[in-house]
């Protein structure tokens, strides 16, 4: 048997359930990924009030807000959305590395697609890049790949024996 690898096999995704965690640290870049998000859920067929959108701090903050969203709200993927600039002390490599491990944590635990959009770049021209201008939008990427997972799941219970 194979798996289908193309997003929306199931051809629904209206009852879809997907957390959005987004940092407010750095709201300029973060804004834009997360419209870029919202839009591609949209376009693939989410409703609206499947999306809930949670606020924190900043990138240290999402692991935990992403734990205690999934079982509020009953997600079937979370997405998390960030910015973290490189500056001139050692916090960057700390950050970088405690959010994506706690979020790693997060999707162990859960089950699900905990999907890491927290750029981890050297200056604001590179985050702003990746949040909707020249090198596209790592928001609307993140929630195609919370779909594509959210779809492989599916397919894979549905294929269990």
């Amino acid at each position: 048997m194979s798996i289908n690898k193309i997003i929306g096999q199931f051809g629904d995704f209206s009852t879809t359930r997907v957390v959005l965690v987004s940092s407010r640290f750095n709201e300029l870049v973060v804004k834009g990924l997360v419209d870029g998000a919202i839009e591609a859920l949209r376009r693939f067929g989410v409703e609206d009030a499947h999306m809930l959108q949670v606020e924190v701090p900043g990138a240290l903050e999402i692991p935990l807000a992403a734990r205690e969203a999934i079982d509020y709200f009953a997600a079937d993927a979370v997405i998390a959305l960030g910015a973290v600039i490189r500056g001139e002390t050692a916090h960057f490599d700390y950050v970088c590395a405690e959010s994506a491990a706690g979020l790693s944590r997060v999707s162990a635990e859960s089950g699900l697609p905990v999907i890491n959009a927290i750029l981890t770049v050297d200056n604001l021209e590179q985050a702003l890049a990746r949040a909707g201008s020249k090198a596209g939008n790592k928001g609307s990427e993140a929630a195609q790949v919370a779909l594509e997972m959210v779809d492989l799941s599916r397919q894979l219970t549905q294929a269990a024996p």
